[in-house]
């Protein structure tokens, strides 16, 4: 196990200290898209806190207000890219824990910052699926992702894609 840094339980710390199977190394090395690419078969699999329907992912901020920053998304997403047969993951829930607000939207909230970008984004999953993105022209990415969104904002985002020339079938 590679890391740069570690958090966590009492529990933790004790499987870490002396451990030879856990290597601490420096971030520009850990988080290197190229280094991470060399190995086969690399899965990435990231958190976002909302999707666009281009599959842009914004994972720092929500309402407008900065929540996190960006960790390694990006880089682990672009290893994945470089990895022979890799692939990258953007996990979110499809709507906000009261299910007011659809996490996957026509465009980010204004204001939101893009943490990954769509043609670095092979999957993204919610309770209702998998959108597998990769390569795909605006109007698959549109159609997977509106496929995975909440049921009760599926008419309501199908509509807005139209209105944005998304959607043309």
């Amino acid at each position: 196990m590679v890391t740069t840094f570690a958090l966590g339980t009492h529990r933790t710390y004790d499987f870490i200290a002396d451990n030879a199977a856990v290597e601490f190394l420096p971030v520009d090395w850990v988080n290197n898209p190229r280094i991470i690419g060399l190995d086969r078969n690399f899965v990435s699999v990231n958190a976002t806190c909302e999707v666009d329907l281009l599959g842009q992912a914004n994972s720092e901020m929500i309402g407008g207000q900065l929540w996190s920053g960006s960790g390694g998304q990006a880089d682990f997403a672009h290893g994945a890219m470089f990895s022979e047969h890799g692939q990258g993951f953007i996990a979110l829930h499809s709507t906000t824990s009261d299910e007011s607000v659809s996490r996957i939207k026509v465009r980010l909230d204004a204001g939101a910052v893009v943490t990954t970008l769509k043609n670095a984004i092979d999957n993204v999953v919610t309770e209702y699926g998998i959108a597998e993105l990769r390569g795909q022209p605006v109007s698959v990415r549109a159609r997977r992702l509106i496929d995975i969104a909440h049921p009760k904002f599926r008419d309501q985002l199908e509509a807005e894609a139209r209105a944005a020339g998304f959607l043309r079938d």
